[in-house]
């Protein structure tokens, strides 16, 4: 059985402000196919604890039109070109994401983040690229002036007990399927 080894240059087939289709030939014994896969600019998860307790914010999702409960996070970087440029740069995407996990801290829940682990990275595999970058906080402060919100986010961080993450979770109350997994390994060690 002949593995496919890549041959020539990526070619980008769409380029979005989020995501972009690249193509790429593959070597396959005596032929070549064009291999596809998307690729996004990856993401940060946060799992704020204290004191058997978990941040979950309650937010509003234009893709689900309501809302959803989750891990506070966001975007790493905020174009695909950002992106684009950071991977070019050589720049070590934990180190971005770190960066990303304490600006999203603030935003969402009006935390300070004092010290965080990098705990777990997770990809969709197949044909997507989509990292996320999940960081367990165990020691972080209220800011003075709360919520730091960008423009159309409706975002209510909330205090759960570690029992009531897990029924979350188990209920399909949060939906993100990756954050799941990543939070009952978490609860369940």
């Amino acid at each position: 059985m002949n593995k496919p080894e890549p041959i020539g240059d990526e070619e980008v087939m769409y380029e979005g402000r989020i995501f972009e289709v690249v193509q790429q030939p593959h070597q396959i014994g005596d032929r070549v196919i064009n291999f596809e896969s998307a690729r996004r600019a990856p993401g940060v998860r946060l799992m704020i604890v204290h004191d058997g307790k978990m941040l979950i914010t309650k937010e509003y999702r234009s893709e689900l039109n309501g809302f959803d409960y989750r891990l506070p996070g966001g975007k790493v970087f905020d174009s695909l070109n950002e992106f684009q440029e950071a991977r070019k740069l050589g720049k070590e995407m934990v180190e971005e994401a770190k960066l990303a996990a304490q600006r999203e801290a603030l935003e969402e829940t009006g935390h300070v983040v004092e010290k965080m682990q990098h705990i777990h990275t997770t990809s969709p595999g197949a044909t997507v690229s989509w990292d996320l970058y999940y960081f367990l906080i165990e020691d972080a402060h209220e800011h003075e002036d709360g919520q730091q919100l960008e423009d159309g986010e409706v975002i209510t961080a909330m205090w759960k007990s570690f029992d009531e993450v897990k029924a979350m979770c188990l209920s399909g109350e949060i939906q993100e399927e990756r954050s799941v997994a990543v939070l009952l390994k978490y609860l369940m060690s």
